[in-house]
């Protein structure tokens, strides 16, 4: 089976990995996505701001494969701050909504102690399967 390298157009160049990976039959895994921009800048130190750049990337790499939001099939979550998450919930499921639509796909959330990226609060990895018509 090939797999195709997906970068979305003027996105600098992933370090180590691919943002996205396209199967033959269609699945695009999609490497876990900071809340940086596409020249890997942190515009926002803000959870909700990262959070929605992290799903714009997402949805990026989404477009650059020839999909849709509604082609997203999972998506997980990794949060350094689990009280941060849960008192701004109504902001995060409007930013969520404003981004992806109301597709909510199969999610897993876990807490962790720190992310590889300074200054990230979230990490998001999504797969979704890509039609081929």
């Amino acid at each position: 089976m090939t797999h195709k390298v997906i970068q979305p157009d003027g996105w600098a160049a992933a370090k180590g990995y691919a943002n996205g990976m396209l199967t033959e039959d269609g699945t695009l895994y999609i490497g876990g996505q900071v809340g940086w921009t596409a020249e890997q800048k942190f515009d926002t130190h803000d959870f909700v701001g990262q959070m929605e750049q992290a799903l714009r990337n997402i949805l990026d790499v989404v477009l650059a494969a020839g999909g849709q939001a509604s082609d997203i099939t999972r998506l997980t979550w990794y949060v350094i701050d689990k009280k941060e998450y849960i008192s701004r919930q109504r902001e995060i499921g409007e930013v969520y909504r404003r981004v992806l639509g109301r597709h909510f796909p199969a999610m897993s959330l876990l807490i962790i102690s720190g992310l590889i990226e300074d200054g990230a609060l979230l990490e998001i990895e999504a797969t979704a399967v890509i039609s081929k018509d």
